[in-house]
């Protein structure tokens, strides 16, 4: 009977793994016979700085040469390294960006729900340095989602648009989760110590109840990260600090609702976005626009260890637990985030 049991489980991992290389193979297939999108592809997640290299299938449109917009896409949950984000990558495009004489400016593309406080500074800073070192104008034209975080990058840009169907804000700070289980421990019968030196050390731990000081220490961690999002918001639109914080609940709001409260500048699509800033900005310059976009290398070990992390994901929300997986390694870190 085990002997069944392993034969089948066997098959099953050879029939996950041939199932993998098929779809690897038909993805390389399409995107080869595809027509390309005009854009340039910088360096991996893994190399050092990025350099511009132009890579076109399309010769008809192929544009080397000329002077060109950066649409440079800012996707899912900014943190270090995910699926469709990533940190070094995206710091490394800003940069070679500010090298290439042949660019003419950024038009950030947003939809994300934010992410850690750390990487979204880090990447609102990295923009401003990249005007302050070229002249050269930042716009920022919003997805479906631009919360948090998303929208604390924005406010890099120098002219912010929103789909009209755009929800953003969500302007506030999660300073961490705490789950005190001790009183169940307790009454069943499960002793669980941590060894620590220092009262406030073993803060926030299953198994220690979570104290009056240590409460507001985290909460002093919340208001100095709110106050520093809700000043970048008041500078960056021209706002009253005391107009922003009352905006700044934490709520979501409509790209309408955006718009009146001056969260942004207007609503409408990505190609009067485009002309915007070339009216605006260029007098006229003709150039094109081509994309940036992090593109996660797959391989075999990626793809089954995707399914498994979406299955694991799926079971998180299901289960009401919802944090993002590339947010788990910021446990007690503050957030600029999000959560649906």
């Amino acid at each position: 009977m085990s002997e069944k049991k392993t034969n089948k489980g066997l098959f099953v991992f050879i029939a996950v793994i041939v199932i993998a290389i098929i779809l690897a193979a038909a993805s390389l297939i399409l995107s080869l016979r595809s027509p390309a999108e005009i854009k340039i592809n910088t360096s991996s997640e893994n190399s050092g700085p990025a350099k511009i290299i132009r890579t076109f299938r399309d010769t008809k449109k192929n544009p080397y040469g000329k002077k060109y917009i950066a649409r440079l896409e800012i996707k899912g949950t900014i943190c270090e390294s995910g699926d469709t984000y990533n940190q070094k990558w995206l710091l490394n495009t800003i940069s070679a960006l500010a090298q290439d004489k042949k660019n003419e400016g950024i038009i950030l593309f947003i939809d994300s729900p934010g992410g850690g406080v750390y990487e979204s500074d880090e990447a609102y800073l990295a923009l401003l340095d990249y005007k302050e070192q070229t002249g050269r104008p930042v716009y920022a034209y919003m997805g479906q989602l631009a919360a948090s975080g998303g929208y604390y990058i924005a406010c890099a840009a120098d002219y912010i648009m929103a789909n009209r169907n755009t929800l953003t804000g969500s302007i506030g700070v999660i300073s961490g989760q705490v789950f005190d289980i001790t009183e169940l421990l307790q009454k069943s019968g499960i002793k669980s110590e941590t060894i620590h030196a220092g009262k406030n050390k073993n803060m926030g731990n299953f198994n220690e109840p979570f104290s009056s000081e240590q409460r507001q220490i985290m909460q002093s961690v919340a208001d100095e990260c709110y106050e520093q999002f809700t000043n970048i918001v008041s500078e960056s639109r021209s706002l009253p600090i005391d107009k922003v914080k009352s905006l700044a609940d934490g709520r979501i709001y409509t790209a309408k609702q955006a718009k009146e409260n001056g969260l942004i500048d207007e609503t409408g699509t990505f190609s009067e976005i485009e002309s915007a800033m070339k009216e605006n900005e260029l007098d006229g310059t003709e150039c094109v626009t081509q994309t940036f976009r992090f593109e996660k290398k797959e391989n075999i070990y990626n793809m089954i260890t995707g399914i498994y992390h979406s299955a694991e994901t799926l079971a998180e929300v299901l289960s009401g637990t919802g944090a993002q997986s590339a947010l788990k390694d910021k446990n007690g870190l503050p957030l600029y985030y999000y959560s649906r």
